[in-house]
């Protein structure tokens, strides 16, 4: 039998696809493949950036009133028309970007924070700790979101901070139960275990080891709520519960434009359609983290 030579008896090299990667790479690599996805995310850094550029943007003020030109139709000077103040249009739904992100995002961040505190110390500590926090979900859970909004900013009083309050509260109980459900996995782990036995506070395991293995959930839910925050947000303005005149948020302009429907459609049309690519770029984007963060999502 022939001697091996010294290259038969060196360890095979593994193939650059079969080193470890970390997880968010993982991620991000299946996540760039979703052509939806990354739609939306286009369309949503779209929305961010004229929010954030709008000063440079609108060509005009965005209570800037002329008369005699109210209710003109798009043209050259005003792409999107003028309202029954004549008002720009262009200009105020590029300003209204500025408050539906800015309410999407603080009432989603607001829910996030007060649910997943809740949920992570109903899921660890269990028992009638659990059994309080649970049923408080439950009874809020069992009214409409929108009645209670509506309920919510009846009490406090018609304005826009009033309505992202309301917001925030209503969705509270969702990112509280899903994290509840992500803890009650996560604590039976076994590293959960080692961390107890070797006498790490409870503070400790819950900051250190349980929330930050529960939050793959949480930012795919955040991303899809901030999509629900601004529909509620408009609900609320067109009926009169969100944002006071002349602040130029998408629902409120809506409600002042129901009233000329057929005689300037336009009035409508536009923040309508700024309402409806803004929800459909968080979705699309929601549904991509989804399935890359998701491994039963993954073949």
């Amino acid at each position: 039998m022939e001697l091996s030579t010294q290259k038969d008896l060196q360890p095979p090299i593994m193939p650059a696809e079969e080193k470890a990667v970390s997880p968010w790479v993982e991620a991000w690599r299946s996540f760039r493949k979703n052509k939806l996805a990354l739609i939306g995310t286009i369309i949503v850094l779209f929305f961010v950036l004229l929010a954030v550029f709008a000063p440079l943007i609108a060509p005009q003020g965005i209570n800037e009133q002329v008369l005699s030109k109210r209710l003109q139709a798009p043209s050259g000077e005003h792409w999107f028309g003028t309202d029954d103040f004549g008002r720009d249009i262009f200009s105020r739904v590029v300003y209204g970007a500025r408050i539906s992100l800015w309410v999407g995002f603080l009432a989603v961040i607001g829910s996030i924070v007060v649910g997943c505190l809740l949920g992570v110390v109903a899921g660890y500590y269990g028992k009638w700790v659990d059994t309080i926090i649970s049923r408080i979900f439950d009874i809020m859970l069992a009214f409409p979101s929108i009645l209670l909004a509506i309920a919510i900013v009846a009490v406090l009083g018609p304005s826009l901070r009033n309505a992202l309050i309301a917001i925030a509260v209503i969705n509270i109980p969702n990112f509280g139960r899903l994290i509840r459900s992500r803890v009650l996995s996560v604590k039976q782990e076994e590293y959960i275990m080692a961390a107890k036995a070797i006498g790490m506070s409870n503070s400790r395991i819950l900051f250190r080891h349980v929330l930050p293995n529960s939050m793959a959930p949480i930012i795919v839910q955040g991303t899809l709520a901030i999509a629900t925050a601004i529909i509620e947000c408009a609900a609320l303005g067109f009926l009169g519960l969100g944002a006071e005149a002349p602040n130029p948020e998408w629902g409120k302009m809506l409600s002042d434009a129901k009233a000329y429907l057929i005689q300037a459609p336009w009035t409508m049309i536009f923040p309508g359609l700024a309402i409806m690519l803004t929800v459909l770029g968080f979705n699309l984007m929601g549904d991509g983290l989804r399935d890359a963060l998701d491994p039963r999502m993954k073949n």
